[in-house]
């Protein structure tokens, strides 16, 4: 995280730290629970991630902001989230049309993990109030969309031609996992517990359950993921060379982070004189 425009603190890579094992927790539950487990009898579970996903987010955000927004930086992650929130309705993810997820792609590698992991937050939020996308499914969206920004800007350093193939095969990846995660989000309680062979099984074995539900996204959403895949890969490509490069020089100039070079801030102290000779 270092190299990234937009740094992050140590204290809130912890919370991010933190962040993800409760996500893992609130998307795959269904993998990890007993069979005794009253999660597992009722339909409960995902009002209760509902509800607490946005308190983890809310004070992962708090971390990030205190720690690595600068006045730049947060008007920056307006000006694409406002962007994406345009776009998004072109799409809507109708036929799986994706047009809104090669913005996290590009900002999170340009800008950083943490940059990215609240750009998929508020980008997502913004453009579900513009849909009408507001539920509460809405939570595991915005927080599946962090991690796919946050995972482009881990990925290793490349230039031109390669840069671009990574970012296109990324894209294609993040997409197909973004929908599987969506999916393990109500599908223990889409076709009831053990009623079908793609149905939940409560306190089966963790391949058991993870095969259920993989073949599950293939026989329901295979088409929206595969397009969301398809759509993110070639705007990544077609877009990229001239979006990394805009976006980068605005990171340079912006000089995020740089307090001498942010506006209203205090000039630099001025070098010591030296000593007069004796």
């Amino acid at each position: 995280m270092n190299g990234a425009p937009v740094r992050i603190r140590s204290r809130a890579a912890v919370a991010l730290g933190v962040a993800a094992a409760i996500s893992v927790v609130a998307f795959g539950w269904p993998l990890l629970v007993s069979a005794d487990a009253v999660i597992a009898q009722g339909a409960t579970a995902p009002w209760v991630f509902a509800l607490l996903l946005p308190l983890v987010l809310a004070v992962v955000l708090a971390e990030i902001s205190e720690g690595g927004l600068d006045a730049k930086a947060v008007a920056m992650l307006g000006v694409l989230s406002a962007l994406g929130a345009a776009i998004r309705p072109l799409g809507a993810g109708t036929a799986g049309v994706e047009t809104v997820f090669f913005l996290l792609v590009l900002g999170g590698r340009v800008f950083g993990p943490g940059f990215g992991f609240v750009l998929g937050n508020t980008m997502l939020f913004a453009s579900a109030l513009l849909t009408g996308g507001v539920g509460p499914w809405l939570p595991y969206q915005m927080l599946a969309a962090a991690w796919v920004a946050l995972g482009a800007g881990l990925l290793p350093p490349a230039r031109g031609k390669a840069e671009l193939a990574l970012l296109g095969g990324y894209s294609a990846v993040a997409s197909l996992v973004y929908g599987l995660l969506l999916n393990l989000s109500f599908w223990p309680f889409a076709l009831g517990a053990g009623s079908t062979s793609l149905s939940f099984q409560p306190g089966a074995p963790i391949l058991d359950n993870l095969v259920r539900v993989v073949a599950f996204s293939l026989a329901t959403s295979l088409g929206w993921d595969v397009g969301r895949a398809i759509t993110t890969t070639i705007l990544v490509l077609v877009t990229g060379p001239v979006l990394l490069r805009t976006l980068r020089r605005a990171a340079r100039r912006a000089s995020f982070g740089d307090p001498a070079l942010t506006p209203g801030a205090a000039p630099p102290p001025p070098p010591p004189r030296p000593a007069p000779p004796m």
